[in-house]
């Protein structure tokens, strides 16, 4: 790794493009970079929250989607490469149903917030949508892409909005309710 980041700055991007894992040259907005980028955002973001005090638990799940993200990155930034593994996905399904069966039934819909922590994965939970959103596109324009970053992607957007739920729980902060015709409610 020393070898290969020793050198940051290498102007090699200053014509607007930039360089792939397998030496080949992409447009900087390119779908492939937009997807890239969309995952890095929402690295830092996990990242982020992991900032804040958090169950052990929690965070050591946070630690595992920031490798698996990182993982998924590689995919993007080579292509034809596989990391991610079905095990990884699995790990999102099954923490998921262990963090549902705790949490009451929702009857409504919830807006972001709560604690700190809660909406910063509201904030990740967004932007694991718009990365989603940028590996379908990169599809739509270079078929061919393995499914499970995409799946991978849309579990983590749930767990995410699941985590919300627990952090707030945790903190002993309620969920906040949205409350539909409320301007007709005052009337």
């Amino acid at each position: 790794m020393g070898h290969r980041l020793s050198r940051i700055i290498t102007r090699t991007g200053d014509a607007g493009t930039t360089g792939l894992g397998d030496g080949s040259r992409v447009s900087k907005h390119s779908p492939r970079i937009h997807a890239l980028g969309e995952v890095d955002e929402l690295n830092c973001i996990v990242g982020l929250i992991r900032c804040e005090p958090l169950a052990a638990e929690v965070d050591a799940l946070l630690a595992e989607v920031q490798h698996d993200l990182f993982d998924l990155g590689s995919e993007l930034a080579v292509p034809g490469y596989q990391a991610l593994q079905e095990t990884q996905l699995a790990m999102l399904e099954q923490q998921a149903a262990s963090w549902n069966e705790t949490l009451p039934m929702l009857k409504e819909f919830i807006l972001p917030g709560g604690c700190k922590a809660a909406a910063l994965a509201h904030q990740a939970r967004a932007v694991c949508r718009r990365a989603e959103r940028s590996v379908v596109a990169l599809d739509e324009v270079e078929p061919g892409l393995p499914a499970l970053p995409r799946q991978y992607l849309n579990r983590l957007s749930d767990v995410l909005f699941i985590l919300t739920r627990v952090l707030n729980a945790a903190a002993g902060v309620s969920d906040v309710l949205w409350q539909p015709r409320r301007l007709q409610q005052s009337d």
